[in-house]
């Protein structure tokens, strides 16, 4: 694909690898993003990710807290 002639053309937003992200974000910051419906997942790991995010977070349709 070929960059675009016009000046604003580097404006534009650029396509991302998210998997590409997500491992990075992981292996540099220990950051963890995951979806609790992924497939690649078992469903024991499923429930894990669901425990530790309610949590964390709160129950799934439970108002959210502002903390600050």
């Amino acid at each position: 694909m070929s960059e675009p002639r016009s000046y604003l053309g580097r404006y534009q937003p650029r396509q991302i690898d998210v998997e590409a992200e997500k491992r990075a974000g992981w292996r540099d910051h220990r950051i963890l993003v995951v979806r609790a419906d992924d497939v690649r997942l078992t469903w024991p790991e499923r429930e894990l990710i669901e425990q530790l995010g309610a949590k964390l977070y709160g129950a799934k349709g439970q108002p959210r807290r502002r903390d600050g």
